[in-house]
């Protein structure tokens, strides 16, 4: 089902676990499938310098949250909002047509953090 580039970050995942002092936290999970995915960001000076997950689900939300971490670390916040799903999928060589919602549920808990980021901010 899972090409070799899913299984190898499925099964090696970076950035997996949470970051204690995040100042973005996003949460998605999606009730029909069952997969929740939390996303912690570090952010200094609107820079991602940190990026962490936590999700339970199957292998294609495993590996669309590492691969999602790992391509906002560095990043603008602008710059990390621009990273779709269809990146995620394209990196990963692809997913099964009823798993590319995994990829969406990494995209939008990006944009759920850096939501929680810029509330936070604004207080």
């Amino acid at each position: 089902m899972y090409n070799d580039k899913v299984l190898e970050v499925f099964q090696n995942p970076k950035n997996a676990g949470e970051i204690e002092d995040a100042n973005g936290v996003g949460t998605i999970g999606n009730a029909s499938c069952g997969d929740i995915m939390k996303i912690y960001l570090k952010i200094v000076d609107d820079v991602i310098v940190d990026a962490k997950f936590k999700t339970f689900g199957c292998a294609a939300a495993i590996a669309t949250a590492s691969v999602a971490t790992d391509m906002v670390i560095g990043k603008s916040v602008e710059d990390a909002l621009k990273i779709k799903n269809a990146d995620v999928v394209a990196f990963l060589g692809g997913l099964p047509p009823q798993k590319i919602h995994c990829s969406v549920l990494a995209e939008e808990a990006i944009h759920a953090a850096v939501e929680d980021y810029r509330s936070r901010a604004s207080k």
